[in-house]
């Protein structure tokens, strides 16, 4: 496969442009694709068309267009994971997998567009009421949406910033990473295809170091919606002002075994937790708290499951996992890994690297101050850290700079209801890994993971709109 686009995507022109970026295969090193180095300008004038443009599809017109959109996906399903797989190096079933969770979001964004989204308060109610009723309606932005993806799920990234956009007739200029690029153009593609005004959705494609400020700061953005590190995050938070953001930052997720825990399914959840899609995940499963009484027996079966994971070729049916991003962030894991066991963690498995090539690693008598456990390891790291009671567990949980999701495999009641409570964190799952969820469903962190607020079809659809409220005579009946 090789995708070349040598334009960009303003406006659904193509616009010629001699400075390229290409993109390299991770596992071969190969160019796969070129798309082009945009310049500041050309992101003005992007930015420029979709503030002259005012979408006037009806609710059915952008149901109608986001159904199509779902059903080319599906049509276009093995394409669409082959070029996930070239341009990220993740593994045919993680393409595969993400192939069908565009379609998700697409269908859930499809049949939002439909509901009605208003209020009607009754006014009568109060000694001092009167005969009126008060109605809310969400309303567009005024201005345009900035989003910024990362490389990571290089097209359900894209999808869920897309896609409530459209159910709520906004318009965005998007930048994907510069690592992965093709998946959302091809995204844009498809949206086209199915009916989109190409004025609602464009892709520009460049360097950070050249386009970031224009993305950030161009008077025509009412809002900045962006998902990646959170240093980056911070960053972005500071240069935005006086503007909407959403920020879905990254994560330190544990996966918290307890002494009365299935060992089976928690050693299987943790192993998943923390292999798929190579690890890059903000969700996977990142620190593994296991009971001091039953630590023993499930670091035997996790190193079981773990050697058992097929890493390799990610354009190979059999693999279970395929590359990280590139070699750099490989190195970086491996650096993590020998400063644990230097620092006392027990190495049982993996902390191998061919290129981008990393194998999946399982460390054993990890302390939570250690660096690979206290910052966020990006990649297929299993670091088990063993704890004697539920304060200390919650203690550990809480005592880093995140608060994204956790897992928590145990049977009672008692000890759910504390982790519920206690936990740090914006979601909690029992007897699951740490990043369950539905594309519907409200995700987010809190602490620097986030600002609290929340991505997911519907709750992306209150962030792009604005509430308004009107009122009318109503009688009394």
């Amino acid at each position: 496969m090789n995708f070349r686009q040598e334009s960009l995507r303003i406006g659904g022109e193509r616009v010629a442009r001699p400075r390229i970026i290409e993109v390299l295969n991770p596992y071969t090193g190969e160019c796969v694709g070129t798309v082009p180095k945009a310049t500041a300008a050309d992101v003005r004038r992007a930015f420029e068309i979709a503030r002259t443009y005012r979408p006037r599809l009806s609710r059915y017109q952008r149901y109608e267009i986001l159904r199509r959109a779902a059903d080319i996906v599906i049509a276009r399903a093995e394409e669409i994971g082959d070029l996930i797989t070239a341009e990220s190096g993740l593994c045919k079933k993680d393409s595969r997998h993400e192939a069908g969770r565009v379609r998700d979001v697409l269908v859930f964004g499809a049949n939002a567009a439909l509901a009605d989204d208003g209020q009607i308060f009754s006014c009568d109610i109060t000694p001092h009421g009167r005969e009126r009723r008060v109605y809310t309606q969400r309303d567009p932005l005024l201005g345009v949406i900035s989003a910024i993806t990362p490389f990571n799920h290089p097209m359900n990234q894209v999808a869920h910033k897309i896609v409530p956009a459209i159910a709520t007739n906004n318009r965005m200029v998007l930048k994907p990473s510069e690592k992965a690029p093709l998946s959302a153009l091809l995204l844009a593609d498809i949206l086209y295809e199915a009916g989109l005004p190409p004025e609602m959705f464009q892709v520009v494609t460049g360097d950070p170091a050249e386009i970031a400020d224009e993305l950030l700061t161009n008077p025509a953005i009412d809002m900045v919606t962006f998902t990646g590190g959170a240093p980056i995050g911070k960053t972005i938070a500071e240069k935005v002002g006086y503007r909407r953001m959403v920020l879905e930052l990254g994560g330190n997720d544990p996966l918290i075994v307890m002494d009365d825990a299935d060992l089976e399914e928690a050693a299987s959840l943790a192993a998943a937790g923390s292999y798929k899609n190579s690890g890059q995940r903000c969700t996977a499963v990142k620190r593994i708290l296991v009971h001091d009484a039953v630590a023993d027996e499930f670091v035997a079966r996790l190193l079981d499951k773990s050697r058992r994971w097929r890493h390799g070729d990610p354009m190979d049916e059999t693999m279970d996992m395929g590359t990280v991003i590139d070699a750099e962030a490989a190195k970086l894991f491996e650096t993590r890994v020998n400063e644990a066991v230097a620092q006392g963690a027990q190495l049982l498995l993996g902390n191998e690297r061919c290129g981008a090539l990393y194998s999946p690693t399982l460390l054993d008598h990890v302390r939570p101050e250690m660096t690979v456990v206290r910052e966020e390891t990006f990649g297929p790291v299993s670091p088990v850290i063993r704890f004697g009671s539920v304060d200390e567990a919650i203690a550990i949980v809480n005592g880093t700079a995140f608060g994204l999701s956790s897992g928590v495999c145990t049977n009672r009641l008692d000890v759910i209801t504390r982790f519920v409570n206690e936990l740090n964190v914006g979601s909690v799952n029992i007897r699951e890994v740490p990043g369950y969820r539905l594309e519907l469903t409200p995700f987010g962190g809190i602490k620097d993971s986030g600002l609290g607020y929340k991505e997911g079809v519907l709750e992306a659809m209150k962030s792009f709109t604005h509430l308004k409220t009107y009122s009318l005579p109503w009688p009394a009946a």
